[in-house]
């Protein structure tokens, strides 16, 4: 399968952005904000939703990927200690809510009640798998 390369300019390409990094994990050490330039760089353990499995392949896939978000001028963590860099986030999805336009605020909403916000200039975000992909028998499982 081809690497998997988005961009999202407004809020209906975050909601396909944020269904393609549901269930990412992380590392709080694993993301960085570059204040200067404006920029929220996160890497990540993605879970590959788009590929179905099947009678020759049973096992699902997660891809090393990288998310970044530009026009960032302000970012508040909370239920996240950076001091202890090694405790691992699960992305559960990417809420959009609008300002004055184009501006609003960006919330990656983790579970375990973490989350990281935004305020942003501008809705633009990638997402970019590196290449490292590997096989896991593990499917997320969500409770209503």
């Amino acid at each position: 399968m081809s690497e998997l390369r988005l961009v999202a300019f407004d809020e209906e390409d975050l909601k396909v952005l944020s269904a393609h990094c549901q269930d990412a994990v992380l590392k709080a050490k694993d993301f960085s904000f570059e204040p200067a330039r404006k920029r929220l760089v996160i890497a990540m353990n993605r879970f590959v939703w788009e590929k179905k499995t099947g009678f020759f392949r049973r096992n699902y896939e997660r891809r090393r990927a990288v998310l970044h978000f530009d026009g960032v001028t302000s970012l508040k963590t909370s239920g996240i200690d950076r001091a202890r860099c090694e405790e691992v986030l699960e992305l559960l999805t990417i809420r959009f809510t609008a300002g004055d336009a184009p501006s609003g605020t960006i919330e990656l909403v983790f579970a375990g009640q973490a989350a990281i916000r935004l305020d942003v200039e501008y809705v633009e975000a990638r997402l970019a798998d590196l290449g490292a992909a590997w096989e896991t028998g593990v499917r997320p499982q969500h409770t209503l």
